[in-house]
């Protein structure tokens, strides 16, 4: 989900030579799209039987005990420097910590189905704020129109011509923060960490220590032990944790390692179908006409803000 990683930076870390994975990285793209897909319907049965900030250390714990092992497994070493940690730790907070405890208390009003469609408008919630804070992206005719696409599919997935009737209002706007988290975190990331000379497996397996730290001080502060532990949502957070976490950071570094970070954020247009799917096959949760077109209107937006502009031929060469 969304994504959120120090991978999302445009600039990677220089990495020693690699040897070819096992699998073709489409066939690990697709297995992303439906661990990031699915993680939304684990969080809901997840908030079933645990608080949301339960859920959220949880999947902290998880994942990073899986991106530990990777890192043990590769002889990677934790970052450097005050400094670095300094940035990770704001890191964690924006992509991790935030995000991952606003979507599970979203989820305690808000269909799976809506909080993974919320997800999907956060590379525009990026375009318009890579407009103010990053001067190299220029705004085009394409890029604004699908900025402006996209909150039109927002008001439709709403149902603003209802007057958003039926609409857990404190959710929606919940989920939607969640998602507006990933790209300022982004964009920190991007202007704090990129060059700093360690690997992407090192900096997001300690952003995400950081992530379960800070959870770890916050969690007993406004929620108790819990007093029983129901199995499948304990099950959910596990899965949650080392799959829609662990396991997902790792698919999506080798992807961006590979392929590059333009085709691996294509991800991100995959979730909101399979999130939805999932909620509505798996967990029966409603779907009316709005939500998918809101959806399609939506993804088409955010693929817009994505197109970069050709360059332009040099007259003067030859």
């Amino acid at each position: 989900m969304s994504t959120a990683a120090t991978t999302a930076t445009r600039d990677p870390a220089p990495v020693a030579p690699r040897t070819r994975p096992t699998l073709d990285w489409r066939v690990r793209f697709g297995v992303l799209s439906l661990i990031w897909g699915f993680s939304f319907l684990l969080i809901k049965v997840g908030t079933e039987g645990y608080a949301p900030f339960q859920v959220t250390l949880g999947r902290l714990v998880f994942g990073t005990a899986v991106l530990a092992a990777a890192m043990a497994t590769k002889r990677e070493r934790l970052p450097r420097g005050g400094r670095t940690w300094g940035h990770l730790a704001v890191a964690a907070f924006l992509l991790n910590a935030l995000p991952f405890s606003l979507f599970a208390y979203a989820e305690l009003t808000l269909p799976s189905t809506l909080a993974g469609i919320c997800n999907a408008t956060s590379p525009l919630w990026g375009m318009a704020l890579s407009l103010v804070a990053l001067s190299e992206d220029r705004p085009t005719r394409a890029r604004v129109a699908g900025l402006g696409l996209g909150f039109l599919g927002v008001l439709t997935v709403l149902g603003v011509w209802q007057g958003f009737h039926g609409l857990d209002a404190t959710g929606t706007a919940t989920a939607l923060l969640a998602s507006l988290s990933y790209p300022i975190g982004w964009i920190y990331v991007r202007r704090t960490l990129t060059g700093t000379g360690h690997s992407h497996l090192s900096l997001t397996g300690a952003q995400l220590m950081l992530a379960t730290l800070q959870l770890a001080v916050v969690t007993p502060l406004f929620t108790g032990w819990p007093t029983r532990f129901p199995v499948p949502p304990l099950l959910a957070i596990a899965a949650l944790g080392a799959l829609g976490t662990g396991l997902a950071m790792l698919l999506q570094y080798g992807i961006v390692a590979e392929v590059g970070p333009t085709t691996a954020q294509m991800v991100t247009y995959f979730i909101p179908v399979i999130a939805t799917a999932a909620g509505v096959v798996i967990l029966g949760e409603s779907l009316t006409w709005s939500t998918p077109v809101g959806a399609a209107i939506i993804l088409t937006g955010a693929a817009l803000t994505q197109a970069h502009p050709r360059p332009q031929p040099n007259p003067t060469a030859q």
